[in-house]
């Protein structure tokens, strides 16, 4: 497929999608919003992993508001219920590690986009901003059901209530991301990154996700349950009789990701 929005390519298992529309700091409008939801979906059949991240110097300044004429007359939930919620569900249920490399200012729900993504690593000139209330909108794209779980309610409160910005280091030390690199190590990082999940036992990690994502809802009698179903799954795979023996043999194991 020919993306117009956005670009995405894949090599040595890593499928790398990158938000394409640096003039306007990656807004997202419709055509965006529909070519990551193929991409997304295109990458869990053709990856082991895969990178969102933007071009140019922001993420994603969230929607844009000029996208379909007078933002005054824009149907806000038909535009969430059919092209955001499905976008946002694809990600979360991308069977692949999903990491989110935020390479500049991430916005409204291009802030909600990166902290749908399994791993957030952003460089340090990064921000997050909740910028809703701004034009008069509470958080979406998810940013309701994310920010409590993730930095707990009161600082999920404030962002929402304020819309100030929050550092990439804040990010980190309020658990709302996994790290925040130096700008000139950043894209180095997140590669090195992205190679070491790509060579990994991608069974295990797509369990891991349906694990932890299940444990917010379930009992613990559930969860031990589940987990006892998952792990004799991942130990019926290649990957696992791969890495007893190379811890056996004391040597790196090499993955096969089946």
């Amino acid at each position: 497929m020919i993306y117009e929005t956005i670009a995405y390519q894949v090599s040595d298992d890593i499928a790398v999608l990158t938000l394409n529309r640096p003039d306007v700091m990656n807004a997202m409008n419709a055509l965006m919003r529909a070519e990551v939801l193929h991409a997304v979906k295109a990458a869990a059949k053709e990856a082991r992993v895969l990178v969102v991240t933007g071009a140019g110097k922001a993420f994603c300044s969230g929607q844009d508001l000029g996208d379909g004429g007078n933002a005054a007359n824009i149907d806000l939930e038909r535009v969430l219920r059919d092209e955001y919620v499905p976008m946002i569900r694809a990600i979360n249920d991308c069977p692949i590690p999903v990491i989110a490399a935020v390479n500049g200012a991430a916005a409204g729900a291009g802030a909600n986009l990166a902290l749908a993504c399994d791993v957030v690593i952003a460089t340090e000139r990064a921000v997050f901003l909740q910028a809703f209330t701004r034009i008069g909108l509470i958080p979406d794209a998810g940013g309701t059901y994310l920010l409590p779980r993730q930095v707990g309610m009161p600082r999920a409160m404030g962002a929402s209530l304020f819309a100030e910005p929050i550092s990439a280091r804040k990010a980190e030390s309020w658990g709302m991301i996994w790290e925040a690199i130096e700008d000139e190590l950043f894209n180095a990082h997140w590669q090195k990154r992205a190679k070491q999940l790509a060579s990994g036992p991608t069974v295990a990690y797509q369990h891991v996700k349906e694990a932890l994502g299940a444990s917010q809802n379930n009992s613990l009698e559930e969860q031990l349950l589940l987990e006892a179903r998952l792990q004799g799954a991942c130990g019926k795979t290649r990957d696992f009789t791969e890495g007893v023996m190379a811890f056996l043999d004391k040597r790196p194991a090499e993955y096969e990701g089946r």
